[in-house]
Parts: structure tokens; C-alpha cells; sequence
């Protein structure tokens, strides 16, 4: 019994629902890391379209609207966004929050923000 080594069956039980519990609670806050990994893309790729040059705040926040609409987008609309100028270049800025439900009244809130300009300054 000395030499004996291994995993009781309690804490392979054990294991196994902290392994569970981990996988879910993942399962459940990918999609809103997703969702924003996309509206980043979305506003990096309204910020450096060319024929949006000389466009007005409502022009940047429709052609956002329209690439938002096809990468189904629901947590902002154009209407969000904060239409800068910085030289020559537009600058976009966001910032939104997500709330995760996990399970009865417990959620998760995600306080996301981006610029198309790379990190946002801190305020």
C-alpha cells in the first residue's frame, strides 16, 4: 500500500466538475469575446476605407452599420460610435457593456472598449 500512487475516485470527481464548471462558464463568455474581436475588425476596417475620406459622421456610422449587419453584430450599432478626425485618418472609438448570464441571478458584466487607432487612451 506504501508504493501505491494514483488519483482517488473523489478526487476524480472533484476533477471533473471543476473541469465542468470551467468548460461552461468558457462555453458561455466566448461569444462575447468573439462578438468583440468583430466589432474591432469592423471598426479598424470603416476607419481605413478609403472612400470614407471625406465622409460625415452619419456616413461613418452607416457604412459601419452595414458591415455590423454582416457580421451580425447586435451589442452596437453606428450609432455608438464616436466619429473622430486625426489628420488625415478617421479615428473610431467604441465602448460597450455585456452582461453574461451564468446560472439563476449570478452574471458576468464585460466592460469592452476599442479605437480604431490600437488601444484606447486611459481617461
Amino acid at each position: 500500500m506504501r508504493y501505491q500512487r494514483g488519483v482517488s475516485m473523489t478526487g476524480l470527481l472533484m476533477g471533473g466538475a471543476i473541469l465542468f464548471i470551467v468548460a461552461l462558464v468558457a462555453m458561455k463568455v466566448a461569444p462575447a469575446w468573439m462578438e468583440f474581436g468583430a466589432i474591432k475588425k469592423a471598426v479598424v476596417a470603416t476607419a481605413q476605407d478609403t472612400s470614407l475620406k471625406d465622409a460625415t459622421v452619419t456616413d461613418v456610422r452607416t457604412a459601419f452599420g452595414k458591415r455590423a449587419e454582416i457580421n451580425d453584430i447586435k451589442s452596437i450599432s453606428g450609432t455608438d460610435l464616436e466619429v473622430t478626425k486625426d489628420g488625415n485618418g478617421l479615428v473610431i472609438e467604441f465602448a460597450y457593456t455585456s452582461r453574461v448570464p451564468l446560472a439563476g441571478n449570478a452574471s458576468l458584466v464585460f466592460e469592452f472598449s476599442g479605437s480604431s487607432q490600437g488601444k484606447r487612451k486611459a481617461e
